[in-house]
């Protein structure tokens, strides 16, 4: 079995344009109502969101009740790819899904409760997830996924086999129709009333780096951190 699936495989109809739009279409679920301030239609905002994380939460209703998932996912272009196992009741594929991937960059804190708010970045990606059956497209988007957490250990590590690979289920979800919304910036309340109040207000940012590799107990004595892993260390998430 290949073990370095090309990673450009698309399986699009050969009359879809190559280019992609740079501004996200409008739909009924993606037209921003609240907050409109904060919406982007820019689908270069939508990719630095997906590219800035790697866990989602993948919403879909099963037997009449609402599943929210927690998995990774990976991307191309037009379509990210989440994973999970066979068993997995929310991976059925062929259903209409919501995914959504936020970034906290800090609490803004206001001079009264109500202004209090949050400082983030946020996609919601709306679509009917497909299941991915074909065989090269299967090991290229679990490639991609692979690859989008932790980039250089698909080479490294040991590819899937046969049977794992039978284990896994991989969902392809168009990105076509999303959602982006972005706050940044200071408390809304400054030039209000309560900015009489003499009371300290402003943002506490919050971002997260990688910690140094913490190798396997049972790993041999010596065994040397690939470089792709020992270069992430002290580097920013998010």
């Amino acid at each position: 079995m290949a073990h370095d699936p090309s990673p450009n495989r698309t399986d699009l109809p050969a009359d879809l344009p190559t280019a992609l739009p740079s501004t996200l279409p409008v739909t009924d679920l993606t037209r921003h109502r609240r907050l409109r301030e904060q919406g982007s239609v820019e689908r270069a905002d939508l990719d630095a969101i997906l590219d800035a994380g790697f866990v989602c939460h993948l919403g879909v209703v099963v037997e009449g009740r609402p599943l929210v998932v927690p998995t990774v996912y990976g991307r191309d272009e037009r379509q990210l790819y989440l994973h999970g196992s066979v068993a997995g009741r929310s991976l059925a594929g062929g259903t209409p899904v919501c995914v959504t991937v936020t970034h906290v960059d800090g609490l803004v804190l206001a001079r009264s409760v109500f202004e209090h708010g949050v400082n983030y970045r946020s996609a919601m990606i709306h679509g009917v997830a497909r299941r991915v059956t074909d065989p090269e497209e299967k090991l290229a988007g679990l490639h991609r996924l692979t690859e989008h957490a932790a980039p250089g250990q698909w080479s490294y590590a040991r590819g899937p086999n046969r049977k794992e690979l039978a284990a896994t289920t991989l969902l392809a979800l168009s990105l076509e129709e999303a959602s982006v919304k972005i706050r940044t910036g200071a408390p809304d309340d400054g030039d209000g009333p309560d900015a009489e109040l003499g009371l300290w207000a402003g943002t506490l940012p919050l971002t997260s780096f990688w910690g140094a590799p913490v190798p396997d107990p049972l790993l041999p004595p010596n065994t040397p951190v690939p470089g792709h892993i020992a270069r992430r260390a002290g580097t920013r998430h998010g």
